[in-house]
Formats: C-alpha cells, sequence, structure tokens
C-alpha cells in the first residue's frame, strides 16, 4: 500500500468518526450543539482531514488530488485554520453543510480511488 492510499484511509476514518458522532448524538444539529464533546472530537476529525491533504499535496500526489473539488480542498485546509485560528468564531451552519454535502462526496471518491 503506498503512503497516499494510507493517507486517503485515514481521511476515510476520520469522516467515518465524524459520521458516528453524529449518530451517537441523534443528528448533525445536536452534535454540533454538544461543545464539550460532540463538537470538539468533529473539528479535531475535520483539523486531521484537512492535514491529511495537505500531506498529499506536500508529497507531489496530484494525480489523486485531482479526483476532489479543487474548492473543496481549499475549503477543508479553511476550515482547518478557523478551528486552530478562530475556535470560537466558528459558523455552525457552514459545518451543517460541509457535513451534509462535502463529506459524502469526499468518502464517496476516496472509496473509488481505493476500490472498496
Amino acid at each position: 500500500m503506498s503512503k497516499a492510499y494510507g493517507r486517503l484511509e485515514i481521511i476515510l476514518k476520520k469522516i467515518n468518526f465524524i459520521e458516528e458522532i453524529i449518530v451517537d448524538n441523534g443528528n448533525i444539529t445536536n452534535a454540533l450543539e454538544d461543545e464539550k464533546s460532540a463538537r470538539a472530537a468533529m473539528m479535531m476529525h475535520f483539523t486531521s482531514i484537512a492535514e491529511q491533504f495537505n500531506k498529499l499535496a506536500k508529497d507531489g500526489e496530484f494525480e489523486i488530488l485531482q479526483e476532489f473539488d479543487k474548492r473543496d480542498l481549499k475549503g477543508a485546509y479553511d476550515m482547518r485554520n478557523y478551528i486552530v485560528h478562530d475556535y470560537e468564531g466558528l459558523n455552525l451552519s457552514v459545518l451543517d453543510m460541509v457535513i451534509r454535502q462535502k463529506l459524502p462526496i469526499m468518502k464517496e471518491t476516496i472509496k473509488q480511488i481505493l476500490d472498496i
């Protein structure tokens, strides 16, 4: 298994963790409103996802990265910066949209690349 595929597997695992947190909390809104546990855990997973995409770019894995929408990749890194530098200023409606619309697309793309 290549290093790049390992990074994709980490991203897929983090997306699955976010989905599990949502299920455990009943829905996305409840998970995002749980400042003490669920939201914090999801933010760490989002940060990890962005870091793995950044490492793919630094490793020159452009063939893999071209499978993803460039705006989504930039958005992942921008979200990471907001989480790290302005955690209290996070817009929960943006996070809700990312969870509902962007994560399923990323997950499916990764599964296609990994052929699973």
